[in-house]
């Protein structure tokens, strides 16, 4: 059979991968934990599931508009001027199928073959794949003081003229840094002095910890959102713990906007009018439920943190946003694939490998689930790993005994 070699040469997820390895073992009545996909574990709003019942139960399910229904667009407008302090029109936003497609179809509008887009290690796993995609070449930089924060001269020494985009996620995932304000700025005001375009993946704007503010790039400059170099991505799978309803959407130039509403007419056609209801009700409901999430992974975030002090050999920098910890293993070893992969299987924690987010030696841990799996997940990487840990263990209903060291 012969494939498209550029289709063939896209790697495949690695949190979907090892999240069906663990699904596969659970049915077999394994006590796993899956410390590796970042979902939270809430219930759906109920202002959502009243939204999207209420359209369902109209009969009313039909095509959308390709670029969002207006009613879905008037509540991502309400947002935006809510939690950017800017004024945008219809024009400005298009709905898609979850934050991921809004992602690839940017990509795909704004790239030419060979063009190149900056992205900063640790970087979510499909950026790479997604520029790759769109026959555009993924630039990575990557920190070199052992922090997960990149020095802007970095950045601007990353840029070419071959350069159409740098993208921005803060609060980030996989490491839950947030990047200062300062390093926000210079970005902007370098995309801006270039033209190219600062592409912000704020999925996670506001799960923050302890104050930190995820700064928006918008603060930095005096362009509206017609004339600026400022793309903004979000949608209600994190925030609000929808990930199944697959709603994301792009705050952008209108000239952007509508080539992005061509592709995805070519492609998906358009979203999902009881997602979009749902989307709707959630961002129109009460937004004490983003607060009481938050809460809730904060809670995660310092039993995580208790439990990493014990942990000889470890080294974590502290999260301030998302519900990801990336902590430094190469004291152990330097190869995450294999780390994990043993970790899954002596302890049957998932985990995903440092590798996969530019960062070997690290893996990436979620604390979006309960404090159950936060603090046994960790007592049995600690118990796989540190030597200095007992050397018995309780996983599930069985005592076992660490034999490999």
């Amino acid at each position: 059979m012969k494939l498209s070699k550029l289709a063939s040469e896209i790697a495949e997820s690695p949190t979907f991968a090892l999240n069906e390895e663990a699904r596969l073992l659970r049915e077999r009545g394994e006590a796993v934990i899956n410390l590796g996909i970042g979902e939270p574990r809430n219930k759906t709003p109920i202002a959502a599931m009243l939204s999207s019942g209420a359209k369902l139960s109209s009969g009313e399910i039909k095509y959308t508009p390709p670029d969002g229904l207006p009613s879905m667009k008037k509540a991502v407008i309400r947002y935006t001027e809510e939690n950017y302090n800017r004024l945008v029109a219809p024009e400005n936003v298009i709905v898609t199928n979850g934050a991921k497609q809004s992602l690839f179809n940017i990509f795909y509008s704004i790239l030419n073959p060979q063009d190149e887009v900056v992205i900063i290690a640790p970087y979510w796993v499909s950026y790479p794949e997604m520029i790759k995609m769109c026959m555009g070449i993924p630039v990575v930089v990557t920190p070199e003081d052992g922090t997960f924060t990149p020095r802007f001269e970095d950045i601007e020494r990353a840029v070419t003229s071959s350069t159409r985009a740098i993208i921005v996620n803060s609060p980030n995932n996989p490491s839950g840094a947030v990047y200062p304000a300062e390093l926000i700025e210079k970005i902007v005001d370098l995309c801006e002095r270039k033209g190219i375009f600062v592409i912000c993946d704020d999925i996670y704007h506001k799960l923050t910890f302890d104050g930190v503010v995820a700064q928006p790039a918008w603060s930095f400059t005096k362009k509206d959102v017609e004339n600026s170099n400022v793309i903004v991505v979000n949608g209600v799978a994190k925030l609000y713990g929808m990930t199944g309803f697959r709603i994301g959407w792009v705050v952008a130039p209108r000239a952007l906007v509508r080539v992005m509403t061509n592709v995805l007419a070519q492609t998906t056609s358009c979203v999902s009018p009881i997602a979009q209801a749902a989307a709707e009700g959630a961002l129109n409901g009460l937004q004490s439920v983003v607060e009481a999430l938050r809460l809730q992974i904060q809670n995660n975030r310092d039993v995580l943190l208790q439990e990493m002090k014990t942990f000889n050999g470890a080294r974590l920098i502290e999260p301030q946003g998302t519900f990801y910890a990336m902590p430094d293993l190469r004291a152990f070893t330097n190869n995450s694939v294999e780390l994990s992969k043993f970790l899954l299987k002596k302890a049957l924690v998932v985990t995903v490998p440092g590798k996969e987010f530019g960062m070997e030696g690290f893996i990436r841990i979620s604390f979006a689930g309960s404090v159950k799996d936060v603090t046994e997940g960790i007592a049995r990487i600690k118990w796989a790993l540190d030597a200095s840990s007992p050397n018995e263990i309780y996983i599930g209903d069985k005592k076992i005994i660490r034999d490999w060291m």
